[in-house]
């Protein structure tokens, strides 16, 4: 998809401007006799339009502002927000959140972040691609993407609609520090979903893409088909009877299991003490080969970034190494009541890699022989205090390493303790579409619930 760049780009005026408030607000926390302080700033605007059944049913466009303020008196905290840029509506903010500091107790583990953590280097990382995008041409493509997914198989009998989405963000986090720094970037996405079949026999599958750059995204035509290919190969799914199996989840599914590993090590949980993994740095949580590597500074990633959200320093490191868990995912906040030092993961983790030992999905369909592969995960049954896991799920059989028909209304489960140690391959097929990389992932058993 060719990008067509903004004729008139005046972001770097924009987070000038943002810099400039940002450094007023500090002014009027010192003078009201805060001992530290922080603003983040920020300014959001898109245009998002979705199209059913080759009709135009939303067209919206949006600009957002925000500040949240925080203040500290001593170890006593008090923060307060506004979606208001005007002065007057600054300063009523800093009022507020110096009055609400004054009247809370005092944290021992309240403060900014160690002032000898702050990033120096603020390169940016390739993230911003504006597209200047008119509502029409958003449309346009809508359509043409639902008119291919609908036009690809006859089985198609309806549709959910298509969207198309393009933003643009730039935000400002500064602190009394002498701390200040600048972001921007933007995001695009084309996503379609469609319907096959009829009455009971209907089914639902999806397809989109996202990226940085208009240029990353796949064309309307190949998120059509993608989208009728998907959906029609789940018609007629067939029951399984109730057992142990091979699970094979496929790359979009994989990074859940991802997920719930990075939040049992996030220093919320721990230091709450509500985590499956509290205590569990320097053991073996995954098989040898594992690895999780954290790259914050990979050009055009998702979720590259020379801070955290509170300005200290991203840097590469493992989270994961040869199995051993490494670090925690730690803020200043989390890291004091653990006795710890940052992480840099203040406001959640940047781009992950997870390193592959296998091929691509199909490939491992094949050295697993028979199976359940999994391509749709629900609910939220994830125990992050105890591991117990639990989810409703959605696929295809293999056997004899090759897909055999689709099943649904599923229930997988186990332990996640249990998971991660029976993990027995990694895919290369990693889904650019996160930034959690991370290809499909073979648990050599789950119990998989289905027929009695």
């Amino acid at each position: 998809m060719t990008a067509l760049t903004a004729a008139s780009d005046d972001s770097l005026a924009r987070l000038d401007r943002l810099s400039g408030l940002a450094r007023d607000v500090l002014d009027q926390c010192r003078a009201l006799g805060a001992s530290q302080a922080e603003v983040a700033l920020g300014e959001d605007s898109g245009l998002s339009v979705n199209v059913r059944m080759g009709e135009v049913e939303t067209v919206e466009r949006t600009r957002d502002r925000s500040v949240g303020v925080t203040v500290y008196f001593g170890q006593r905290k008090g923060s307060a927000s506004t979606a208001d840029l005007q002065p007057a509506s600054l300063a009523s903010t800093v009022q507020m959140a110096c009055a609400i500091a004054r009247q809370t107790e005092a944290d021992p583990a309240a403060g900014l972040a160690d002032a000898d953590r702050m990033a120096t280097d603020l390169r940016e990382f390739d993230g911003w691609h504006p597209w200047a995008l008119d509502a029409d041409r958003a449309i346009a493509l809508a359509v043409e993407a639902e008119a291919a997914g609908r036009a690809a198989d006859a089985r198609i009998a309806n549709s959910d609609g298509a969207g198309m989405h393009s933003g643009e963000s730039v935000s400002v986090y500064a602190n009394s520090h002498g701390f200040v720094g600048a972001e921007r970037s933007t995001s695009h996405s084309l996503s379609l979903s469609l319907i096959a079949g009829s009455g009971d026999a209907m089914q639902r599958d999806y397809w989109y893409t996202s990226g940085l750059s208009p240029d990353d995204l796949e064309s309307p035509l190949q998120v059509g088909r993608r989208a009728a290919e998907r959906t029609v190969a789940r018609l007629d799914p067939r029951p399984i009877r109730t057992g142990e199996h091979p699970v094979l989840f496929a790359p979009e599914m994989a990074r859940s299991l991802i997920g719930h590993l990075l939040g049992a090590i996030s220093g919320g949980a721990l230091y709450r003490r509500a985590s499956f993994l509290l205590d569990h740095a320097g053991q073996r949580i995954l098989p040898p080969w594992f690895n999780v590597v954290e790259r914050p500074h990979i050009p055009r990633g998702l979720r590259s970034a020379a801070y955290d959200a509170e300005g200290v320093a991203t840097v590469d490191s493992d989270i994961v190494r040869d199995g051993v868990l490494a670090r925690y995912l730690l803020g200043s906040y989390s890291a004091r009541k653990l006795g710890l030092r940052s992480t840099g993961n203040a406001g959640g983790v940047h781009n992950l890699e997870v390193t592959a030992n296998a091929g691509d999905l199909a490939s491992i369909a094949r050295g697993m022989g028979r199976g359940l592969l999994v391509t749709e995960l629900m609910g939220q049954g994830a125990n992050t205090v105890t591991g117990d896991y639990s989810r409703g799920a959605a696929g295809f059989w293999v056997e004899h390493g090759e897909i055999a028909h689709p099943v649904d209304e599923l229930t997988i489960a186990g332990r996640l303790q249990d998971l991660f140690q029976a993990i027995e391959a990694v895919g290369s097929d990693v889904d650019r579409r996160s930034h959690v990389g991370v290809g499909s992932i073979l648990v050599g058993r789950m119990m998989v619930a289905g027929e009695a």
